[in-house]
């Protein structure tokens, strides 16, 4: 058996945590109640973030997020935002973490 992985971690509320250090020091994705929602891709440093469809149409008509296509495969309810920028990070994984918890 392999060594116990340390469990995931959480982006932390609001109140000035570095959000993008966090996240992108992490190696393991993002997790809320057990589901996924969120991770920084290794190869580009694009936060990648599990939102609502037409949340993430949203951020790519606006310019602040590109479509998630790994291997030319579109994910609608995933969006790739490139640019590092805390406050903007911190209110996305906040929306990230309620649509993957339902609440």
């Amino acid at each position: 058996m392999g060594r116990p992985q340390p469990p995931a971690p959480t982006p932390p509320d609001r109140a000035g945590a570095d959000v993008i250090a966090l996240v992108k020091h992490s190696r393991q994705p993002l997790r809320a109640d057990g589901a996924f929602f969120a991770c920084v891709e290794r190869n580009t440093g694009h936060l990648i973030v599990k939102l609502p469809a037409a949340r993430v149409t949203e951020l790519i008509v606006r310019g602040h997020a590109l479509p998630f296509a790994p291997n030319g495969r579109v994910f609608r309810e995933w969006a790739a935002l490139p640019v590092p920028d805390n406050d903007q990070w911190t209110a996305i994984l906040e929306e990230g973490r309620s649509f993957a918890t339902g609440r």
